[in-house]
């Protein structure tokens, strides 16, 4: 049987999740939470509710639709995409391959305001180690960040690099970080440098040589996992056609990594077609 692997259980992915699952097609969601609409107090512009919604209660409500329709959950963080004989959804508690993925995490994290991050993107800043990894080979390099992405995206650049260093801008890091990577909690005050990066400046006056730093602030949003697989993005959205396919074959989109309008209606419908335009493509492969 063909199998397809939702990424976000939000209203857009667990949307794909239900046309999948109807369709025949074995279904996974892997998901660390429905990000910001569990944070939602009272949703009164959705059809079908008379009365205001908790958006805690929507998401509730949607994921035991779609497990009662027989779609499989995991709860974990999704930390990579990538492509070995199948496509493969790579996670905290393993990974996930698929024929068939769609993602649907919504938008990616806002940046850290350090001076110096836009200005040296693609001079010695970087969004993803797989990508880019090979450039920095037998060089320092430093990860912004302290979680669970963060962590895989320096486990990424160790075979290739001479050293890392995870940054985590004051934050305290996760545990089991191996002793291979140094970790430094220190406050970021900026990222300086001449034509590229060259070291990372802490708010003590310390410095770091670096000729690369690499971006894992937070979770890993859809346009940082399209990333690693080559998918095109347009700033923080992934680029889709008007069958919310990606570039790559078998990988869809949907929901606010996509841009445009940050609605629950707009998810759910755009979630609809990705899991409809997914179950064709499918069907004849």
């Amino acid at each position: 049987m063909k199998n397809a692997v939702v990424v976000g259980a939000g209203p857009a992915g667990i949307s794909a999740a239900l046309y999948l699952v109807r369709a025949g097609i074995e279904t996974t969601v892997v998901a660390k939470g429905a990000g910001a609409l569990e944070k939602a107090e009272k949703i009164e512009n959705y059809y079908g509710f008379p009365e205001p919604i908790e958006g805690k209660k929507l998401v509730e409500n949607g994921i035991a639709q779609a497990k009662r329709l027989g779609a499989r959950f995991v709860a974990g963080e999704v930390v990579g995409l990538g492509y070995d004989e199948k496509l493969t959804v790579k996670a905290t508690l393993g990974e996930y391959p698929a024929d068939c993925v769609v993602l649907a995490t919504g938008t990616s994290r806002k940046l850290p305001k350090i001076p110096g991050l836009q200005e040296y993107e693609g001079r010695g800043v970087s969004f993803c180690a797989v990508c880019d990894a090979f450039f920095y080979r037998k060089k320092a390099v430093a990860v912004l960040g302290g979680g669970e992405f963060a962590l895989a995206e320096a486990m990424e650049l160790l075979p290739v690099v001479d050293s890392v260093a995870l940054l985590t801008d004051g934050a305290t890091p996760i545990a089991g970080i191996p002793p291979e990577i140094k970790v430094i909690t220190k406050p970021v005050r900026e990222l300086a440098g001449g034509d590229r990066l060259e070291r990372v400046v802490f708010k003590d006056g310390s410095e770091l040589m670096v000729a690369g730093v690499f971006l894992a602030v937070g979770v890993a949003g859809s346009a940082d996992l399209a990333r690693k697989i080559g998918i095109i993005t347009e700033g923080n959205t992934i680029a889709v056609d008007s069958h919310m396919a990606t570039n790559v074959p078998g990988i869809y989109a949907a929901g606010d990594c996509t841009g445009g309008m940050l609605q629950i209606a707009k998810a759910v419908y755009q979630g609809a077609l990705a899991g409809t335009e997914a179950t064709k493509y499918l069907r004849n492969i």
